[in-house]
């Protein structure tokens, strides 16, 4: 299998620190210069069949885009430690809060960053309203997040799973426009903490 990750961007890094936490070493990396335009080669997007990053190529007729769908791919591949659910209750617990973790947290985030970082109006028409708009959902919904861990070690179980992957990479891809949990979020600062002393949270970085 490849994996085509792209250092600069916060998808792929959900992968590899999926890959890390599960000790996946046997997948060749692949790295991708989307700066350079090189997702939108010819080459690139007659597997990927999108400009997107990242991209799990399974086989010769087989490419994954989409970071969930390649961390499912991956779950199956290598199930253990298991990271999306070991029973229909706890998978579906999951599910609920690794798509809270998507919609609410990690995306606003970005779009914050893709709007609001200088170095992105190369790829992106920035407009500064929508950066603002998001960080402020952001915020909002790490009130949530700081709610239910007031109540659970990690955000969707009692060990880390792809909900708090997606969580984590983030709020930390928001580093780029100075983003960080305010100081009274004390359940979401004490999980953080945690998070980024994890060997994985150095996968890729």
């Amino acid at each position: 299998m490849k994996f085509y990750d792209s250092r600069r961007a916060p998808n792929p890094r959900r992968v590899r620190w999926f890959m890390a936490e599960k000790g996946i070493e046997d997948v060749e990396i692949v790295d991708i210069d989307i700066f350079g335009g090189q997702h939108r080669q010819p080459g690139y997007l007659a597997k990927a069949g999108l400009p997107n990053v990242p991209a799990l190529e399974i086989d010769e007729a087989t490419t994954i885009t989409e970071s969930v769908a390649i961390c499912r791919y991956l779950e199956s591949a290598y199930p253990e430690p298991n990271l999306f659910g070991r029973d229909p209750r706890e998978t579906a617990v999951i599910e609920m809060w690794t798509r809270r973790a998507e919609m609410l947290l990690s995306t606003p985030l970005m779009m914050a960053v893709r709007h609001g970082h200088p170095a992105l109006a190369a790829i992106e028409t920035q407009v500064p309203e929508i950066a603002e708009a998001n960080r402020k959902a952001a915020e909002r919904a790490l009130k949530v997040f700081d709610r239910r861990l007031a109540e659970s070690p990690f955000i969707a179980a009692d060990r880390v799973t792809m909900a708090d992957i997606i969580a984590v990479t983030g709020i930390d891809f928001a580093r780029m426009v100075r983003f960080r949990p305010d100081a009274e979020l004390a359940h979401v600062n004490r999980w953080l903490a945690e998070m980024n002393a994890r060997p994985a949270a150095k996968a890729g970085v």
